[in-house]
């Protein structure tokens, strides 16, 4: 679907002189995000594009366009940084794209907050709220390029879930100030639970122009690669490390089949070893080494962060999460897709691996360590390698059958089918009152149906 020419033409003449461009190669670069982790997205997205791009300044500006994308019926995609998997930025129905990172400015930080506008990169904000002695209580594994806005609306956890549990768990997000698609747009300002019914909805219902962050006090972690000779080893060392508090911001047990895949770290992270990535608090450092030598392992690195950029190797938060997808796909495109995989409670090593041998060298493991409402939640993001379509739904049918496991399906573009697994009504609720037409990312959300929209 395509919005008529004359219609865009209306639509640039009311929005005036804010930034829009219409260069076809420009607009498809404003149109993808990393969907192509997934063979079945490349294919369903790939050449998917909008047909315009509009950059506003400020809140006024969106407003501005916001009235306008109501007045002419028009298909509105919001953009961040382009860092999702789920293709949650391309636009499926052609229109405008609203690129929001020009809103950018971090607004006030006080003692464990930060308030900023939606389009600021992560890590601009993480370098503000360090002048004041303070960090994010967490970050995904792309936030040299992602928004804060975008990681609302379209992540769920991250670097420091270990520590601080998931995005939608209380207080690591209180407030979010979301503009409405309307002929005469509005300012909705959410705070406390109200949150989610924006949060992790794909921008299909609100413009989120700013919002509120958790900070922790700064802390240097040292940054730490622990071998071990055997998975179920190296996964039942983390298991011990959260259940004795060990003080961790990120734990991510990877098997070393990855090896290969991190050469910057062949020194450290060898091929006949399988591996524990950490960031730990300096004063932990002696009691996760004293872990360590229990379960007969040894660390193979432990810097911080300036020595690590010193001797240019990747940042432990580079080394596990989706991060591991791309550093495999960087050194064999098109061989491997992925799975997002949360495993019952309490957890057991030895079902892994039983699924490592079921699956043989179909499958990489890798697991994160991560908190949900206050309890150790274990999930993986394994590799498979890509033959069909179908195999990966048998693979998805064996996982969740024979082994009680939740599979948040990367290969599907609505909310529904893949993260949240049911329909958030809360969230379509909020859609009728903050997009009533439904002209916002049409097509990534079932809860939303057609009769609904306002005439």
């Amino acid at each position: 679907m395509t919005v008529p020419a004359e219609t865009l033409a209306a639509f640039r003449t009311d929005i005036a002189e804010i930034r829009c461009y219409d260069d076809p190669k420009q607009v498809a670069l404003r149109s993808r995000d990393y969907f192509w982790y997934s063979p079945i997205l490349n294919e369903q997205l790939d050449g998917l594009s909008g047909q315009l791009v509009v950059m506003p300044e400020n809140e006024t500006e969106v407003m501005q366009i916001a009235a306008a994308i109501a007045r002419h019926n028009i298909p509105l995609t919001i953009r961040g940084g382009g860092t999702g998997n789920y293709g949650q930025c391309v636009p499926l129905e052609g229109g405008v794209i609203l690129d929001i990172t020009r809103l950018n400015q971090v607004i006030e930080i006080t003692e464990g907050r930060v308030i900023c506008e939606a389009g600021a990169r992560i890590s601009r904000v993480e370098d503000a709220v360090a002048e004041t002695g303070q960090m994010l209580n967490m970050f995904p594994s792309t936030k040299r390029i992602a928004t804060i806005g975008g990681f609302i609306a379209g992540g769920s956890g991250g670097i420091g879930s270990l520590r601080h549990g998931m995005l939608r768990d209380s207080g690591n997000v209180s407030y979010i100030r979301v503009v409405t698609v309307e002929a005469t747009p509005r300012v909705i300002e959410l705070h406390g639970d109200d949150i989610q019914k924006v949060h992790h909805a794909y921008g299909t219902n609100g413009i989120i122009t700013r919002l509120d962050y958790a900070l922790s006090p700064a802390t240097e972690w040292l940054h730490s690669i622990a071998l071990f000779d055997g998975y179920d080893t190296a996964l039942k060392f983390a298991q011990e490390a959260q259940a004795s508090g060990l003080d961790c911001f990120l734990m991510t047990p990877v098997e070393r089949r990855f090896a290969p895949f991190y050469k910057r770290l062949a020194d450290h992270f060898p091929a006949d070893h399988d591996a524990v990535f950490s960031m730990v608090a300096p004063s932990a450092a002696r009691e996760f080494g004293d872990l360590v030598a229990t379960w007969g392992g040894t660390i193979s690195l432990q810097k911080t962060l300036h020595e690590i950029d010193a001797e240019n190797l990747p940042p432990a938060w580079e080394c596990g999460w989706n991060h591991t997808t791309l550093q495999a796909l960087k050194h064999e495109p098109g061989v491997w897709t992925y799975l997002q995989v949360a495993y019952p409670r309490p957890f057991d090593p030895d079902l892994v691996m039983r699924q490592m041998e079921r699956y043989g060298d179909e499958v990489f493991m890798h697991h994160e360590m991560a908190r949900m409402h206050g309890e150790v939640q274990i999930f993986a993001l394994p590799l498979v390698r890509w033959s069909s379509r179908d195999r990966i739904y048998e693979i998805i049918h064996e996982m969740e059958t024979l082994d009680g496991c939740t599979i948040y399906d990367p290969h599907v573009v609505t909310i529904e089918d893949g993260g949240m697994k049911e329909i958030d009504t809360a969230q379509i609720d909020f859609k009728k009152l903050a997009d009533p037409k439904g002209l916002m990312n049409p097509g990534k959300t079932r809860g939303w149906t057609a009769d609904m929209a306002a005439e």
